[in-house]
Order: structure tokens, then C-alpha cells, then sequence
């Protein structure tokens, strides 16, 4: 018996509306491929997740990856006001003799802070990498003692630098945790001078020299960061992409020659980016809650976090995440900005994936004497009948 039309519809209308269901599925995710190295780590930028890893704490030579820390440190002075682009730097004998990959710079030359940022960058100019450290610290040595300084507040545990340029050096050494970390830092501390790692050639003293990272010329989204080798550390690259607003990070340590350390990195972020997306659920300084505050000048804080919330999870999922925020119901006053007052959590139904945080945005002196006494009253009671 043929049912009758309007159900004919109606079945019809079910199995279009349930359909789309279908592809919105999970995705399975395989296992990361295996890479000829001897170490690497694929992180999602965003939140810092680390995605893939293998042998990602061993302390490894990091050669020219080293010069990232010299740049990001030259970044930091810059927007400390301590040191400025057009800042004339002489070149000194030490900086001039440096072997290895050079930017050409000559003895007792005048070259600019943002030129020799360029050298360090693009053309891994270990001349110039002295030159900066000398002209920021005064010497090489006191210039490493910053770039260890700056590595334990990123939380680099295992790293330490011994020079600026990633010279062979017995105790000089970094692991590809520690490099993405750094790379993170990179890329949310000055996006301006960030762009300077996508060029792909740089002029100078005549001299026209490439990037050595040569993922900035397959179109994938590559945008930084830096290649490193030496013999005892073989071919290195740290490197980072963007693909429709999801940013992943690659560090790959120990791989056999220029072509390979390129090839199993585009792998690493292939694969990240088939099998992972991300989500910011919100920025540093974002007005989460407005939290009611006792024995104040004011009512209310505002409340806020410190760091991005992001989290990386399987491509598919990201509709079955939820936030959910929790804050002192007894914050008593004085409250200063950077307080912890409460904190938010990722959830992926009953389970808590990731937590932050929360913090006060503001200051909120404390109150007069009546306001005080009030609000001892008023506790008082709240505490008595819950």
C-alpha cells in the first residue's frame, strides 16, 4: 500500500535534513608518518598544543636555529625602546672573521640594526649575528646569558646557549619542544618584523643570497621560520604555515640533506593540517565576566586572561567543545590587575580538555569603613544560610 503523499513528503524532508549529518563526522585520525629525523614536534600555534612528537625533549646541536633566539631577543630590545632599526652598528674584527654562512659584512663598517636583522634571517649571516649580539650585550658572552635568560621565562628547559650563531660548541644545545616554543613566541610578539622570515632573497654588499628554507617557494602556506646545519647536527629547519586561519608550527631536527629536511617537514604540516583543526575561544585581555567584588571601592571587576584559549583537536570535533567559566564568589578587596579570580575551562562534554586562568583586568581599591563593615555583615549571613 503506498502511503499517502504528505508522508511521502515528510520522509522526503527527514532524509534531506538528516543527511548533512553524515558528513559532519569525525575524522579518523592515523597515525603521524614516521620522518627520517632525528627528532621533531608539530605544534598548533594557537594554543601552544603539541600534536605530534617524537623524541621532542632531546637535547640536539640546533646550529643556525640558534639565530632565532639572537632575532627574537633583537625584536624584544627593539620594542623595549633600547634599540632602534636605523641604529648604526661597527662592525668588529670577531664579527668579520666568523666563517660559515656570512652576510659579507667588512670590518669597521657602519650597517644598520634592520640590515643585519635582514643578514640573520634570510641569509643566516653569522657575521652579522655577532655583530647584533656585540652591539645589544657588548660582547658574545654576555649575549648569551640573555638568550638563557629569555629561554627559561618562554619555558625552554632544554635549552642553552653558549653563543649567538649556533657554532659548534660542547654544552650548546636546544630540542625541537624548545625551537617550537620559541618559534610560537615569534610569531605572536612582533608579527611586524615576522614578515622579514617569508622573504626569499636578500641583497646585500652586492651579494644577492636566497632563503635557505625552501618550503617559502611551494605555495603552501609557509611563512618562516629558519634552516640550520652543521655535521654534527645535519639538516634542521623550524618551520611554520598558515592555511585558511589555522597556523602550525614544524621543528625537525637531524634529517640527511637540504632536500629531506624540507620534504618530512612538509609532511609533519601536511599531515596537521589534514587531520587537526584549531579554535580561539578567546584573546588575552578579552572581558570574559564582570565579577562581583566584596568590601570595595568598586562593586565589580573586570575579568580576563593573560594568554590566548585555543585548543587543537581532531578535524570534525570542534562542535562538541563547550567553555565554561567559574569564578570566586567571595573576591574581597583590594584586587590588583593580574589577581586569580577564577578559571575557564575547554569541555568536551563531561570531560575538562584544557583550563586557564582567569584573572582581574583592573584594580579595585578597597572600600570605606561602612562599605566594609556592610559587606562583613552581608558575608556573614551568606556564609551562615549558603
Amino acid at each position: 500500500m503506498t502511503p499517502p503523499y504528505f508522508l511521502q513528503r515528510l520522509v522526503l524532508l527527514f532524509s534531506v535534513l538528516v543527511a548533512p549529518a553524515a558528513w559532519s563526522a569525525p575524522t579518523i585520525i592515523p597515525p603521524p608518518p614516521d620522518l627520517a629525523a632525528k627528532s621533531y614536534v608539530l605544534m598548533d600555534a594557537s594554543s601552544g598544543n603539541i600534536l605530534v612528537e617524537h623524541q621532542g625533549n632531546l637535547r640536539l646541536p640546533p646550529a643556525s636555529l640558534t639565530k632565532l633566539m639572537t632575532a627574537y631577543i633583537a625584536t624584544l630590545e627593539i620594542q623595549r625602546g633600547r634599540l632602534h632599526e636605523n641604529d648604526l652598528v661597527t662592525i668588529s674584527e670577531k664579527a668579520w672573521r666568523m666563517g660559515g654562512s656570512k652576510m659579507f659584512v667588512k670590518v669597521g663598517n657602519q650597517v644598520s640594526v634592520n640590515d643585519l636583522f635582514h643578514g640573520i634571517i634570510i641569509q643566516s649571516g653569522n657575521d652579522a649575528s655577532v655583530a647584533l649580539a656585540e652591539h645589544i650585550a657588548g660582547d658574545e658572552d654576555a649575549f648569551a646569558a640573555l638568550m638563557n635568560g629569555e629561554a627559561k621565562r618562554l619555558g625552554m628547559t632544554n635549552s642553552h646557549f653558549l653563543n649567538a650563531t649556533g657554532w659548534p660548541a660542547e654544552g650548546h644545545y636546544s630540542t625541537a619542544r624548545d625551537m617550537a616554543t620559541l618559534a610560537r613566541a615569534i610569531i605572536y610578539a612582533d608579527p611586524v618584523h615576522y614578515a622579514i622570515y617569508a622573504q626569499k632573497e636578500f641583497l646585500w654588499n652586492g651579494i644577492q643570497q636566497p632563503n635557505r628554507n625552501l618550503l617559502l617557494w611551494r605555495g603552501d602556506g609557509v611563512d618562516g621560520l629558519k634552516t640550520g646545519h652543521t655535521e654534527e647536527a645535519g639538516y634542521c629547519l623550524v618551520a611554520s604555515a598558515q592555511r585558511d586561519g589555522e597556523r602550525l608550527i614544524a621543528a625537525v631536527f637531524g634529517t640527511p640533506s637540504e632536500a629531506a629536511r624540507a620534504s618530512e617537514t612538509a609532511k609533519l604540516l601536511g599531515y596537521g593540517f589534514r587531520f587537526y583543526e584549531s579554535k580561539i575561544f578567546h584573546k588575552p585581555g578579552d572581558v570574559l565576566a564582570v565579577a562581583p567584588v566584596w568590601k570595595g571601592a568598586a562593586r565589580t571587576v573586570k575579568a580576563g586572561l593573560t594568554d590566548m584559549l585555543a585548543i587543537s583537536v581532531g578535524r570534525g570535533t570542534l562542535n562538541t567543545l563547550s567553555t565554561q567559566l567559574v569564578l570566586n564568589p567571595k573576591l574581597i578587596a583590594p584586587v590588583k590587575p593580574g589577581d586569580v579570580i577564577g578559571r575557564i575551562e575547554i569541555r568536551q562534554g563531561g570531560k575538562v580538555l584544557k583550563q586557564a586562568d582567569v584573572v582581574a583586568l583592573e584594580s579595585v581599591e578597597e572600600g570605606g569603613f561602612f562599605r566594609r563593615t556592610w559587606d562583613s555583615i552581608r558575608l556573614f549571613f551568606k556564609g551562615l544560610f549558603g
